[in-house]
């Protein structure tokens, strides 16, 4: 079964390694703006600076940063860059316990981690390409989406227990930890790494801070998935902080039912990503691109029809399970074609360039949806949100953009 297919020893490092990661930050999921809110007491401008402002200059920091990633060993910038995250994570424990921690901080820790995630997944995926082969890609990714959602599924309702039974800073204590093992699990995946080369074998151009998005936009086929992916993520993340104001404040709902209402469709990642392999080996990519980045769109217009009550909590969990199901399909199908279609000494700045205007994206979208909300209430906001989202298939790219002559016919059988 193509599912189950073994990647070899070095894989399973950087496996568990990923999931060691995704696990510690998912214990510590939304932790920077509790802390705001419960030791300093911020207010919600604060805690809305503390969501937008951090990732947005992280991904400023990341743009340099993309061609020093891209012309090193991979193995030493990932072990760098989660050194580096539980270096920052692990100031805040210190500063609570001397009673020195500020916004200020919080507000530099969130840019650091940002920058550092990205520069890390543009060196993981630069390194992914080169230690598994080109068919096992798909395969590869699908089991990191998997393990992103399961620890999207357990990690904040236990890390909010957690915070409950030992103290604010207990899950980012949780957090640095996961990314020194982490660290520790990529130093431990043996074989040699060949140093990069330049593409002119000369020095790193001016011009390459930007060559990502040269490439992604000079692409028939990335240029349409990635303007796409951009407006359907944002528009995806920022219904989050909408819909927490419409069931906390406005309909009533426990926090445990939010909670809830979130955690659980996660599963459906699970569903999703073991069924990219098998969905692909029978239908194409062509089509999984087509039908199921539309599906993920149809779906967020129903969050404005929330009501108070079980019919309430049982509607938002069947539109994120919806969501989540295509999402978690739709990304390691994404995620392959995308390493597929990129030379080797562009890969780290491809990544880069695309995990940086996705960022953006949420960041200015979220922004938006919030000042909305402020004007006309949460439910119209979504109300808003879920009408632009219909529109975005429309960028999804034509059949013959994806086409490649490597990619094998659709089949009948179940691989």
């Amino acid at each position: 079964m193509t599912g189950r297919r073994r990647l070899g020893r070095r894989f399973g490092w950087l496996w568990a390694s990923y999931a060691v990661s995704a696990y510690g930050s998912a214990l510590g999921f939304g932790a920077l703006p509790l802390i705001a809110v419960l030791v300093l007491h911020a207010g919600p401008a604060e805690v809305s600076a503390l969501s937008a402002v951090g990732p947005a200059v992280g991904a400023l920091i990341a743009v340099p940063l993309a061609p020093w990633v891209e012309f090193r060993r991979k193995r030493p910038v990932m072990i760098t860059m989660d050194l580096a995250r539980c270096a920052a994570m692990a100031t805040i424990p210190v500063a609570y316990a001397f009673q020195r921690l500020g916004f200020v901080q919080l507000l530099v820790v969130s840019a650091v981690v940002a920058a550092a995630k990205i520069a890390f997944n543009a060196a993981g995926g630069a390194y992914l390409k080169a230690l598994v082969r080109p068919d096992d890609l798909l395969v590869a990714n699908a089991r990191f989406e998997s393990t992103n959602w399961s620890s999207i599924a357990v990690g904040p309702p236990l890390g909010g227990a957690a915070i409950g039974l030992f103290g604010p800073v207990t899950t980012v204590v949780a957090d640095a930890l996961s990314y020194l093992l982490s660290a520790l699990g990529i130093a431990a995946i043996r074989g040699g790494e060949e140093a990069p080369r330049h593409a002119d074998g000369g020095p790193v151009r001016a011009g390459g801070l930007l060559d990502g998005w040269r490439h992604i936009m000079g692409h028939p086929g990335l240029r349409p998935l990635y303007l796409n992916q951009m407006l359907v993520a944002g528009l995806i993340m920022a219904t989050e902080p909408l819909l927490a104001v419409l069931l906390l404040r406005r309909l009533g709902f426990p926090p445990w039912q939010y909670a809830l209402a979130f955690a659980a469709p996660c599963l459906g990642g699970l569903i999703g990503s073991r069924l990219a392999p098998r969905v692909v080996a029978r239908f194409g990519r062509r089509r999984v691109f087509r039908t199921v980045g539309a599906l993920r769109a149809v779906w967020l217009i129903g969050l404005a029809f929330v009501r108070p009550g079980v019919v309430g909590l049982v509607t938002v969990m069947t539109v994120e399970l919806a969501i989540i199901v295509n999402m978690s399909l739709y990304n390691p199908v994404l995620a392959a074609y995308r390493l597929e279609h990129t030379p080797e000494h562009l890969v780290a700045r491809t990544l880069s360039a695309w995990s940086i205007g996705q960022q953006a994206s949420i960041a200015v979208l979220t922004a938006l949806a919030g000042l909305l909300a402020d004007v006309t209430g949460p439910r119209t906001a979504l109300t808003v949100a879920g009408l632009l989202i219909l529109t975005t298939p429309l960028l999804l790219p034509r059949p013959d953009r994806t086409s490649s002559r490597h990619e094998p016919a659709p089949s009948r059988d179940h691989a």
